[in-house]
């Protein structure tokens, strides 16, 4: 049977997509490989992403390159898959004939029959990894129904759809007995999980039932949308010893004045008062937030009180980005891109220097600590792993010692924090 080489882009929810169109294709023979440049595949599918200019930018790219290997013949087909393709595909094709087809993100059952299978719905919750085998991301939901005036996943990817909870249940039970310790849970929402179709939010509850999974260890939330976050999951993240003290809750402003124009449907005092909240009853939790510096109308003002708030509020994880005009949304279509393009990465590169000083002080806080890790690789004679404060391949990271000892990839050890960088704290085995 052919080999399929599947490159995934943008976020860790595609790579859950390419995960599930993977097991699909396993189930009729076909031999699988994940984001290989190297390989001899017969197919490449790219799942793209079309979120933001420079990852529309990267997909589009990664799409001549593949085009490149057809022409030259050592690629059969080539198929985009994806938010890119759901959004352009009619634009793109008369632009890229090379490609055999275009699907959009919910037309998988369709790319399974391009190849010559069929999209079986009793493998719904299969999954191949391609993330490291102790770890997975677990999707709960598609879409979104906020509508933030900057943000085309809604036109994309349509409105929140919750995934029925048994099948979630099912899938990380799977991923439990095929050696995964560390289940994110992800969506664009996760905290309106349930709502469409058990008319309440859900996911203290799914959390809970997580939480019972045998010989799984580590439970993370991402993604979690600030505006009326649910007590209840502050009270089962502080209660369950499963559930990681981190929380990924993407704040994108403080001023009113771009909180308003964002569309973001909270104010600056309701957002200190929810990390009040979660500190008070957490109050070792690592909290980890994105924000967006650029949007139109944004003044040094409203900058500056961004600023203070990043200074203030000691983030243990952030990222920031500068605005990205997309057609269709709110912003694109009502308000004028009035900020420069110099301005914004300007502004941008003060945040992050700002962080840096902030990320190196909560992390000198942690020399002399012991801590539980999780093994994730080896680099040369040190491993790499990490705590419960961080997430795979956006956070930080910790170098470890062990003294000769062997360690193995997916265990947890307990290390004492020596020394540390910005963004990086260095360790040695304990006992």
């Amino acid at each position: 049977m052919k080999k399929i080489n599947i490159i995934t882009l943008g976020c860790s929810k595609n790579t859950v997509d390419s995960e599930h169109l993977a097991a699909q294709l396993t189930e009729y023979g076909y031999e699988i490989v994940f984001d290989s440049d190297r390989t001899n595949a017969d197919v490449v599918v790219i799942n793209t992403c079309g979120f933001i200019g420079d990852a529309k930018q990267e997909s589009i790219d990664t799409i001549l390159r593949a085009a490149q290997l057809k022409e030259a013949g050592k690629i059969e087909e080539l198929f985009v898959v994806g938010c890119l393709s759901q959004r352009y595909a009619d634009e793109l094709r008369p632009e890229l004939p090379e490609v055999d087809d275009f699907f959009g993100v919910n037309d998988w059952a369709g790319i399974v029959e391009r190849l010559g299978a069929k999209w079986r719905e009793e493998n719904t919750t299969k999954r191949e990894l391609s993330t490291p085998s102790h770890y997975a991301y677990l999707k709960i939901s598609e879409g979104c129904n906020w509508m933030c005036g900057y943000c085309a996943i809604p036109l994309i990817r349509g409105r929140h759809k919750s995934v029925p909870m048994e099948e979630l249940i099912a899938e990380a039970e799977a991923l439990v007995a095929g050696g995964v310790r560390e289940i994110m849970v992800i969506a664009q929402d996760t905290t309106y999980y349930g709502v469409d179709i058990y008319g309440e939010r859900k996911l203290a509850e799914l959390l809970e039932r997580l939480c019972r999974i045998e010989k799984l260890e580590w439970v993370r939330l991402h993604y979690a949308y600030p505006t009326d976050f649910p007590d209840e999951v502050i009270e089962v993240m502080a209660r369950e010893k499963k559930i990681c003290r981190y929380l990924d809750i993407p704040f994108q402003h403080i001023s009113d004045n771009q909180l308003t124009a964002m569309k973001r449907r909270h104010t600056k005092a309701e957002a200190q008062a929810l990390i009040a909240k979660l500190r008070a009853a957490i109050p070792d939790i690592a909290l980890r937030t994105t924000l967006l510096v650029g949007y139109p109308g944004e003044t040094e003002e409203d900058f500056s009180e961004l600023m203070e708030f990043v200074r203030d509020t000691k983030f243990d994880r952030l990222g920031v980005f500068p605005y990205s005009e997309e057609e269709g949304t709110y912003s694109a279509t009502r308000l004028k891109d009035d900020v420069p393009e110099e301005v914004k990465h300007d502004r941008v590169d003060r945040i992050m220097r700002l962080q840096e000083g902030v990320s190196l002080e909560n992390n000198a806080r942690r020399i002399g600590q012991t801590m539980r890790v999780i093994i994730d690789r080896k680099e040369g004679d040190f491993y790499i792993g990490r705590s419960e404060y961080d997430s795979p391949e956006v956070d930080q990271e910790l170098i470890i010692d062990s003294h000769g000892k062997r360690l193995m990839r997916g265990r947890f050890y307990n290390v004492e924090v020596t020394d540390c960088e910005d963004y990086d704290l260095y360790a040695e085995i304990v006992g």
